[in-house]
């Protein structure tokens, strides 16, 4: 517990209508998408960055642990207060887009501003940020820095590091730091914006970010491969980007998914379907648009697709995108309990990856439903259990993960490591890697008060 003369000092920083240790508060900042709860000893709201600095340095003094939140979406527990202290709330008052600049195509915003929020704002104006994570209604820019989020569109966009310019940000001792510039080049210095992005808040806190924005493409259409193998629809993926396709979205649905979207939702896809594949290509003419359909079309056949379905209109392209936007809930007719990885791997590297998870899920007896950005390697895998089979869930999960990095890939390519893949860095670093972000983490946070244990550190 904080002592009271700590949470006074605090709400002297920034306000009693700023800092809360009810009850109420304490649940609602104590869970995450991962469902594990852990309870903070106070929530505080800070008005602006220099707030964040003052809070920063008193709690660094009196060794008091911060958490730095947004929304609050993440699936690792990466804004869980583990280690109690409080909870640095960014959502309430530092949420403002600050500029928005068409000339230089940049826009300033504040870590609150929600993803979609900004998505709106800059496309009313002819502009465009493709970051698109599945949480985009709800969660925050400073949060998808922090993960480095991905998306639907990072088959052809990338993911939120590509985006990001520059920033600003607090270190535990108060001082406020820049870290980029709003240049396209800039190679003086250190890449210290690079370090601070997917950092998961363990070294120091955003308060202001520099994104890049593009130009809003004016043509965009959606279509869908279906395939009696989903050894096929993964060898499609890889030679269709390799022939010349370069789509915004390439999404993939397994076999058990699409069994559990015909039997729960009644999804109009065939029995016999082994893979999907469902995307979006785009551009500035309609002739690259027909180019990009064609190329995604004669590449899925070569491979295998038994048909290639072309989105008529808006209301098609909704029906296509459906089965893809409803795969996570379909899936529970599988088992009342689902471990949610999202490893990574070489786009090359699918269809073995997929066929080695689907013998450990028969080494464990689990049904491991799949689906994910196919587009760019990223796979949702689903161990699907029952509660009393989670310590052999967990063990099915370390083989899979053990597999994925032998083949090139790693643990997470958008959800983070936070604290559920904390216990697993060993396999995907040795303790030569594992120290050095140690040293690090000590680097900017010596006395070890910014979101401690995540990541493993």
């Amino acid at each position: 517990m904080i002592e009271k003369t700590h949470l006074q000092a605090l709400s002297n920083i920034v306000g009693k209508d700023n800092i809360y240790d009810d009850k109420a508060h304490m649940i609602a900042y104590s869970y995450d998408a991962t469902r594990t709860r852990f309870e903070p000893d106070a929530v505080v709201f800070p008005r602006n960055e220099e707030d964040v600095s003052k809070i920063l340095k008193y709690c660094n003094d009196n060794r008091i642990v911060i958490t730095a939140r947004g929304a609050g979406s993440g699936f690792t527990g990466g804004a869980l207060p583990a280690n109690g202290g409080i909870i640095l709330a960014m959502e309430k008052h530092m949420n403002k887009i600050l500029e928005v600049d068409t000339e230089n195509m940049v826009a300033v915003v504040q870590p609150g501003v929600v993803n979609m929020d900004l998505q709106k704002h800059v496309e009313a104006l002819g502009l465009f940020y493709p970051p698109d994570p599945a949480s985009e209604e709800y969660s925050t820019l400073g949060g998808n820095v922090s993960e480095n989020a991905g998306g639907m569109r990072a088959a052809k966009y990338g993911l939120t590091k590509d985006y990001v310019m520059a920033l600003r940000a607090v270190r535990t001792n108060g001082d406020i730091i820049r870290a980029g510039k709003r240049t396209i080049k800039d190679v003086a210095g250190y890449n210290v914006a690079g370090i601070l992005i997917a950092s998961e808040g363990t070294l120091a806190v955003l308060t202001e970010l520099t994104l890049k924005l593009i130009p809003k493409p004016k043509f965009k259409k959606t279509y869908m491969g279906i395939f009696l193998s989903v050894d096929n629809a993964m060898n499609a993926v890889f030679k269709s980007l390799s022939a010349g396709a370069n789509p915004v979205a390439m999404e993939f649905l397994d076999k058990l998914v699409i069994e559990a979207l015909i039997e729960k939702l009644g999804v109009n896809l065939p029995k016999d379907a082994g893979g999907v594949l469902v995307g979006d290509v785009d551009g500035n003419v309609p002739e690259e648009v027909e180019f990009q359909l064609k190329t995604l079309e004669e590449s899925f056949k070569e491979n295998g697709a038994v048909e290639f379905r072309i989105a008529k209109d808006e209301a098609e392209e909704k029906e296509l995108w459906y089965a893809r936007r409803n795969a996570s809930q379909s899936i529970t007719i599988f088992g009342n309990k689902k471990l949610n990885e999202d490893i990574s791997v070489p786009r090359s590297m699918l269809p073995k990856a997929l066929e080695k998870i689907y013998a450990i899920g028969e080494k464990y007896n689990f049904k491991i439903p799949c689906f994910g950005h196919a587009g760019d390697g990223n796979i949702h895998v689903n161990v699907m259990i029952d509660i009393s089979q989670i310590d052999e869930g967990h063990k099915c999960i370390e083989e899979i993960f053990q597999m994925v990095v032998d083949m090139g890939g790693t643990l997470s390519g958008e959800h983070g490591i936070g604290t559920s893949k904390a216990p697993f860095m060993g396999i995907a670093f040795n303790e030569q890697e594992l120290q050095l972000f140690r040293n690090i983490k000590k680097a900017f946070d010596p006395n070890n008060i910014l979101n401690p244990g995540k990541m493993g550190l």
